[in-house]
């Protein structure tokens, strides 16, 4: 905990990329897919993301509405349509001044919002980091220690291996020595006997041997 404490001081003040904005972040987990805590903070942080764009879009579009409102309280404060005299000019520059605050309101809201989101944006993206250096180190960890196991076991069959070439090596001169010792005692003719009589002996070995 402590160890997070002094990442979270050492992070106050610095801009980081957004992650889930970033397809190499998504490949650090194309493996084994992203863990529940790594899920729930993407989530939220695509929440807030799309957030900020609608208020964004939102306000622009209030913002091109309010100046249309104004540009129709205008004209009918001119007089520039003939359907502005009277009670009706009067109604529209009422229901265009009530739409302008309602707007105006709406804009302010936004706005407010707006400038909370980077701080949120900021805050959960720096968790989503902090969640995302510890998966991947974790990863790191059991990677290093397989690779460890791995590289031992390589070590272990080499040595192995090296072992049983020298003892197959042995056990085929042995087997050259004993059928040759058996050759001179017994004679070629004999031999020829023994051979048909033990046919389950592969005898290959020596005759490649002796060619």
């Amino acid at each position: 905990m402590a160890q997070k404490k002094d990442f979270e001081v050492f992070l106050q003040g610095k801009r980081l990329p957004v992650c889930v904005l970033d397809e190499k972040w998504h490949k650090l987990f194309a493996l084994k897919g992203k863990p529940g805590n790594i899920t729930v903070l993407e989530d939220k942080l695509n929440g807030l993301l799309q957030r900020q764009g609608q208020l964004g879009s939102e306000k622009k579009e209030l913002k091109k509405l309010k100046g249309k409102l104004m540009a129709n309280i205008v004209e009918n404060m001119e007089g520039t349509h003939v359907e502005n005299a009277g009670k009706l000019s009067a109604k529209k520059l009422d229901e265009d001044k009530r739409l302008i605050d309602e707007i105006n309101g709406k804009l302010s809201a936004y706005e407010d919002e707006l400038l909370d989101l980077p701080r949120e944006i900021d805050r959960v993206n720096k968790e989503l980091m902090l969640h995302t250096v510890e998966y991947c180190y974790e990863k790191l960890r059991i990677n290093l220690d397989e690779a460890r196991e791995i590289t031992d076991w390589i070590t272990q069959v080499r040595i192995d291996l090296k072992k049983n070439i020298i003892k197959k090596q042995n056990r085929e001169i042995n087997t050259r020595q004993i059928y040759a010792y058996m050759h001179d005692i017994f004679g070629a003719d004999m031999m020829d006997v023994f051979d048909l009589d033990n046919d389950d002996v592969d005898l290959s070995i020596i005759e490649t041997s002796q060619g």
